[in-house]
């Protein structure tokens, strides 16, 4: 069988990508993106429109996967919309434009001479080598140094911050980022603020297991039920002996939950309680209240009717056997 020109021509030819593509926007882009925006390079190549519907079509992606890829890769700035078709941006520029825009991007040699002291470049040149192999790409170097100055992280923070993100085996910008604001909201500046919260994290995952077995959960908690422990111990300061009583309050209940658990510990933190002690005080002087209400029912005839009130959040007391 005898190819055609065109499949000869087809057969010989290459699509080219810079290797800033593959070191900047690979790790951070679906599958899915990646395919649509290829494509549109191949497209674009030999200059032939590109649409949506048309993409859809070719690469057997839903209509709303094709959209929702065209607006990341816009958001990236690595193509552009006009009146018919897309244009495809140089990365190379986009890159440059990064590197050199006044005030939030330097080079590596500007980092270096910029950094407030020795240490602090020698804690990027530590990045550089141990999680990019010597590698790193120019445009991290602005971004540590911004997350230098937001963050307010001191050397060896910053340095156990990329040692955990590549252990998750998710060293790209976005998921840095998101780790250092959720350091930065736990108060993490120093190393020493970093084992604080290890610490605390640890203490918190041996609380939520013993929860898990106390209420005999055959599952890993949700993410959301996670949430309410973290609140419970690390908002609130409550540790187990006081959490505890909380579980123990879900024994007459036909489907214990941790909404009714949070109410609880809600109410006792908005009371100010601190100590098991006092939440068994007041939990004795809701007992002793109920039966107070109860006596004066009998006495009065009004246990006939249903006509029972409690004020504040008593009512959450009202059917619990305490």
């Amino acid at each position: 069988m005898r190819l055609e020109c065109a499949d000869l021509s087809s057969l010989f030819s290459n699509t080219i990508l810079p290797d800033i593509f593959f070191s900047e926007y690979l790790s951070e882009a679906s599958g899915d993106f990646i395919k649509v925006y290829l494509y549109m390079v191949f497209l674009s190549k030999y200059d032939k429109e590109i649409k949506v519907n048309d993409l859809s079509k070719k690469l057997v992606l839903p209509l709303k996967t094709i959209q929702d890829a065209v607006k990341y890769w816009e958001e990236q700035g690595l193509i552009t919309k006009k009146n018919t078709g897309f244009i495809i941006n140089s990365i190379q520029e986009i890159e440059l434009h990064k590197l050199y825009k006044p005030k939030t991007a330097l080079s590596a040699e500007q980092i270096q001479k910029s950094a407030a002291n020795q240490k602090r470049a020698e804690a990027i040149e530590h990045i550089n080598n141990k999680y990019f192999s010597g590698l790193m790409p120019t445009t991290w170097y602005p971004e540590i140094e911004l997350w230098f100055k937001k963050y307010n992280f001191d050397e060896e923070v910053m340095i156990a911050l990329f040692g955990y993100c590549f252990d998750k085996s998710a060293l790209h910008k976005n998921y840095v980022q998101t780790v250092a604001e959720a350091w930065n909201k736990n108060n993490i500046k120093t190393f020493n603020d970093l084992d604080i919260y290890y610490e605390k994290q640890e203490k918190l995952k041996i609380i939520a297991k013993t929860i898990t077995k106390k209420l005999g959960l055959a599952r890993a908690l949700t993410q959301y039920e996670y949430g309410y422990i973290e609140k419970w111990h690390i908002d609130y300061g409550y540790g187990m002996d006081i959490i505890e009583i909380a579980l123990k309050k879900t024994a007459a209940k036909s489907n214990p939950n941790f909404v009714y658990i949070d109410t609880l510990l809600t109410d006792w933190h908005t009371r100010g309680f601190k100590t098991a002690e006092a939440i068994q005080n007041f939990l004795n002087q809701v007992k002793e209240k109920k039966k107070n209400i109860k006596k004066l029912e009998k006495d009065t005839g009004y246990d006939k009717y249903d006509q029972r009130t409690y004020d504040n959040l008593d009512n959450l007391y009202a059917n619990m056997k305490i």
